[in-house]
């Protein structure tokens, strides 16, 4: 689907001083027929790009949002879903009562008193402990949360249930980029703020569909555009950025790191590497040298299914521009090799020796809300906050100083997110307590994810509504969304931002007083003595000083003077970092660390039997799970259902056309959708979005191999099968007809530059 360029118009109007805790009125604001009471400054809860907003409160109600001109990232710009977010606050959908079983698994969910649901959750968890172990019971947190709630989960996990299972949904999204980060390059966040694209001679994106997923970004390449930068484009689809670059290689999904490489081996072959900076700032040169010798275009060409000459092309635009960036997301992530992918990235951006300087560097785009923040504060398997070592004893000594407890009763590293699910399979997790994650969409091999679900003694799910996941809980708490609560969250590129409270939550209590609820029926209440977020917010601080994200110097009132704080910020008096490595890497030596990493293939490909090539990905409409943003009419108006999208020669080789409903089989599973024609994705590849639930679910399809370092599934690549389908399926009857024609004609209206073919590939 196209970017709507009319999102991207601003809204020009007076530039007042904003007093941010008065929170009083702006004098001028997108027309409304309400009148408003309060404008209340934050930021968007949805991707992590997180856009400055002002939430319009009347008679206690959010009625409507406003974007920020004075926040430096958006600058008065808001995508569909920023436009559309505070429809959730009031959401009928909402849930505003405690739920639980009361008589046995198979009974349905029914309103509770908050003291019944807490005593039942305390009581049911220490049986389960007293019976298994500790252990036996897991947290599986999430990111779009503040950088408070995170820092609470993982302390809440490890101190008062004293359980070493505890890890979030960014498993799914951002573990690969951080294991690259850290292997490479020392420290685990973009090194560039998105304003330095101004100053690029040339931006390379590869695996990151920049239109759809973080609109607003697309307004700084467009800039940059004009200045004269040269953009880069490599992606099985034509996106929408794709459409406009100067260089398309439309590549096998699968085949990032063979590309790298050989982009590599031409720049070593034409001389445009750079050797001071590569001997002065770097190690293990020589051996990621000799690895690129082993790729050249030729090779690399029939690997990836392009022309030699576009590899040769791509290399030659990178290597001679003064000042190159990267950026990649998930489609270099989502696979069983995703570090490998990100380290042969970094490699091209030290062998040119582009970090440092204004519009050189290396940058993941965080998908998440509070991606960033979430992998830094203590609620990662292996993590203590601070991006801290769970297993380091220096940094184990310092946090249980700081948490007042001893060392011998922190647990050590647990299972991360996605093998507690064979855990629980296996019994020897029976117990989950599960924040603001929805792994029943998010998760691959659905079916067996949900048997693990299933197979728990007792299953306890906080959300603001009641998500696939909820609906299999024993107990379900409802939520808070971030318009009831006060707290950080820490964007894409490093920048730590503030959430202001709007309205009261619902179910009239905070997420945070909830979980320290729980810890003092535990009996470590002394623990969680906490009266506001900032209390927490105070101790994160500590619990960061000195280490690698140094938030110690962060505070509301400098976040809100300075529009956001990049970390590291070592002392209050210290500005920030918004560009790292300008000096040194974040090594004890100050020097990069070359990889040499050979290409491997997908776990699966293509054969006779499946002879497609499956991914998926996102649409501009819909955020993760869509389980909030479905509930939002324009959004799901827009995108109400996933299709399967195919290559007109796919279509016509299988007699598809367009609208008519196929099937997607896999090795997992299968489900039928309608066909998407296009010219804009490679013929042997498929494309399904994943926001969608039950047997509407991508990741039915998806295949569960991890990436053997940080543990990420290979959601991007899968080898799939494609028919007609006799006729529509189950879900497909019980919709509005109407909607659903709409739907398929808005489809076929793409603009006609969507129909551009993609460069034909070998």
């Amino acid at each position: 689907m196209s970017v709507d360029k009319s999102i991207f118009r601003r809204r020009q109007r007076q530039q007042e001083t904003f007093d941010f805790h008065a929170a009083t009125p702006v004098p001028t604001a997108w027309e409304t027929s309400i009148e408003v009471e309060r404008y209340v400054p934050t930021h968007c809860c949805f991707c992590g790009v997180q856009c400055g907003m002002y939430l319009k409160v009347a008679n206690g109600k959010v009625v409507g949002v406003e974007p920020r001109e004075d926040f430096p990232l958006n600058h008065g710009m808001l995508c569909p879903k920023g436009t559309n977010a505070y429809q959730l606050v009031h959401h009928p959908d909402r849930l505003t009562q405690p739920l639980m079983r009361k008589r046995g698994k198979e009974s349905p969910l029914e309103p509770v008193g908050w003291d019944e649901a807490l005593d039942t959750i305390v009581q049911r968890f220490q049986e389960v402990q007293r019976a298994y172990g500790k252990d036996a019971v897991a947290v599986f947190s999430g990111s779009t949360m503040t950088n408070e709630k995170c820092y609470l989960m993982g302390k809440f996990a490890r101190v008062a249930l004293g359980t070493r299972h505890i890890d979030y949904n960014g498993r799914l999204c951002m573990s690969s980029a951080t294991g690259a980060n850290e292997r490479a390059l020392g420290i685990d966040r973009a090194a560039n703020p998105i304003s330095d694209m101004l100053h690029a001679d040339c931006i390379f994106v590869i695996g990151a569909n920049v239109g759809e997923c973080f609109p607003i970004v697309t307004s700084y390449l467009w800039q940059a555009r004009d200045r004269g930068c040269k953009l880069i484009v490599a992606d099985p689809r034509q996106t929408p950025i794709a459409r406009t670059a100067d260089l398309f290689l439309p590549l096998r999904p699968g085949t990032d790191s063979a590309l790298l490489n050989g982009m590599l081996h031409v720049l070593i072959k034409e001389g445009l590497i750079d050797e001071d900076f590569i001997r002065e700032r770097t190690v293990g040169w020589e051996e990621a040298r000799a690895l690129a010798e082993q790729y050249p275009p030729e090779r690399v060409a029939r690997v990836c299914g392009l022309r030699p000459e576009a590899v040769v092309e791509a290399a030659r635009l990178y290597g001679q521009a003064h000042a190159a960036l990267i950026y990649t997301a998930r489609g270099l992530e989502h696979q069983s090799k995703g570090v490998d992918n990100g380290l042969a990235a970094i490699n091209l951006a030290l062998a040119t020796g582009n970090f440092g300087r204004p519009g050189a560097g290396y940058s993941t785009l965080t998908g998440q809300g509070n991606g960033q923040g979430g992998r830094e504060v203590g609620q990662k398997a292996t993590q203590l906050p601070g991006c801290r070592e769970i297993e380091d004893p220096e940094d184990r000594a310092y946090i249980c100083s700081v948490w007042g407890i001893r060392e011998e009763e922190l647990p050590h590293a647990g299972y991360p997110a996605t093998l507690m699910i064979p855990a629980m399979l296996r019994k020897e997790i029976r117990a989950c307590l599960l924040i603001c994650s929805n792994p029943l969409v998010s998760l691959p091999d659905l079916h067996t994810a949900e048997r693990a679900f299933r197979s728990l003694d007792f299953f306890v799910v906080i959300d603001p509504f009641l998500s696939e996941t909820a609906e299999l809980a024993d107990v379900v708490l409802p939520g808070n969304l971030w318009a009831e609560e006060e707290g950080t969250t820490t964007s894409l590129e490093g920048r730590v931002i503030k959430y202001n409270q709007a309205v009261d939550p619902p179910a009239g209590r905070q997420d945070w007083q909830t979980i320290c609820e729980l810890a003092r029926r535990l009996g470590k209440g002394q623990y969680f003595a906490y009266r506001s977020p900032r209390d927490i917010f105070d101790e994160l601080r500590l619990c960061t000083r000195g280490a690698r994200s140094d938030y110690w110097g962060i505070t509301y009132e400098k976040i809100e003077e300075q529009g956001g704080v990049f970390w590291p910020c070592p002392s209050e008096d210290h500005p920030g970092t918004p560009r790292l490595y300008e000096e040194r890497f974040g090594f004890p030596d100050g020097r990069a660390r070359f990889h040499a990493v050979p290409y491997i293939p997908p776990a699966e490909e293509p054969d006779e039997t499946y002879p497609f090539v499956l991914t998926t990905g996102r649409v501009i409409y819909h955020y993760l799970s869509g389980n909030q943003t479905r509930r939002i009419p324009f959004l799901r108006e827009m995108a109400p259902y996933p299709w399967v999208e195919l290559h007109e020669q796919a279509a016509q080789r299988l007699g598809i056309a367009d609208g008519d409903w196929v099937t997607v089989r896999t090795r997992r599973g299968e489900m039928t959708a309608p066909a998407l024609v296009v010219r804009t994705i490679r013929p042997d590849t498929l494309f399904i979005p994943y926001h969608y639930g039950h047997s509407q679910a991508a990741n039915q399809l998806t295949n569960p191999v991890l990436e053997p370092m940080m543990k990420i599934p290979e959601f991007k690549v899968c080898a799939a099968a494609l028919e007609r389908a006799p006729g529509p399926p189950e879900w497909a009857r019980s919709i509005d007809q109407e909607q659903l024609t709409q739907a398929q004609q808005r489809r076929r209206e793409l603009p006609a530059a969507a129909r551009r073919a993609v460069p034909q590939p070998r």
